[in-house]
Order: structure tokens, then sequence, then C-alpha cells
């Protein structure tokens, strides 16, 4: 037995437009959502860009969200990564509050170099804020590359903590 609260499924690769490739991993998606449920664990999916996972199938959100509709199981949920949407799409926080239901998860890195939040091109601390706000309850994950090691690159956290971060 797994004690997480959520698996991440991923997509592997192969053509989005592939029909074979989708219907396999639809299939693949209730299986594993049936028996995650089983235990009550949640799955999530999470779509990742071209430029750092070339040839993955599941390379956009609006896939993403179409898959989930799809299947309308109440145990598939989108892992909304903001890295990934920003070099796919931008338009983070539009997109976060159009999809907030179907969220199971955020991760956060920086864009486009994928350190610690605060060093890249997005205000890190407004999006954290507009989760807040959003009502997410959940964890945000950090799958980031510190800049200069671990323990500096832990220091956008004392933002947080403070509050001095939040617009």
């Amino acid at each position: 037995m797994v004690n997480a609260p959520l698996l991440h499924m991923m997509a592997g690769i192969a053509s989005p437009q592939d029909a074979v490739a989708l219907a396999s991993y639809k299939d693949c998606l209730a299986f594993a959502a049936d028996a995650a449920g089983a235990e009550g664990v949640g799955v999530v999916i999470e779509p990742l860009n071209g430029r750092d996972m070339p040839g993955y199938f599941l390379d956009s959100f609006e896939r993403a969200v179409e898959i989930i509709d799809d299947l309308g199981h109440p145990n598939v949920r989108l892992q909304f990564d903001i890295y990934h949407r920003q070099v796919m799409r931008g338009d983070v926080l539009t997109a976060l509050e159009a999809i907030m239901p179907l969220i199971g998860h955020v991760q956060i890195a920086s864009v486009p170099r994928r350190n610690e939040p605060g060093t890249g091109e997005l205000d890190d601390f407004r999006i954290f804020a507009a989760l807040d706000a959003l009502g997410y309850g959940g964890y945000v994950g950090c799958e980031y590359r510190p800049a200069a090691g671990t323990v500096a690159g832990l220091g956008w956290m004392e933002k947080v903590r403070s509050g001095s971060g939040f617009h």
C-alpha cells in the first residue's frame, strides 16, 4: 500500500495525435484511478512542456482537461505545474481560475531556469496569493533546482511565512 494521498500518473512518450495512444492512456488512467481510489488515493495527471520533455504525450493543459472531463472519474484530477503552464501558454492566473475545480495538486518552479520561486519572470508570490484567493487548500510542491544550493534556495520561504511576498 502506498502511504500518499495522490499518485502522479505519467503519460509517456507518444504522438499527441495518436488515437491508439489516447485510448490506451484513458483506459490505463481509469484502471489506475479505480485501483487507487479503492485505497483512498487520488490520481493526478500533469501536462509537460515540449522544451523540457520532447515527445511527451500529454503536452497541453487543454488535452489534460479534456481527458479528465471525458473520463468523468471522481478520482482523477489535474496536477497544475506553474512552470510547465508558463512555458507552454503563459496566462497562469487566468488558467488557475478557469480550471481550479479540476486541480488536485500544484507545483512551482521559476521560469525560465526552473530555480526557486522569486527568481524568474513570474511574480510567484502573486500566484501564491491567487491560489489562496481561489480557495486552493492543497500543498504546493516545489520542483525546482536551487540556484545557489539547497539552504539558500529555501530563502524564499521567509517571504511566505512573513506574508511580505504577497501583494
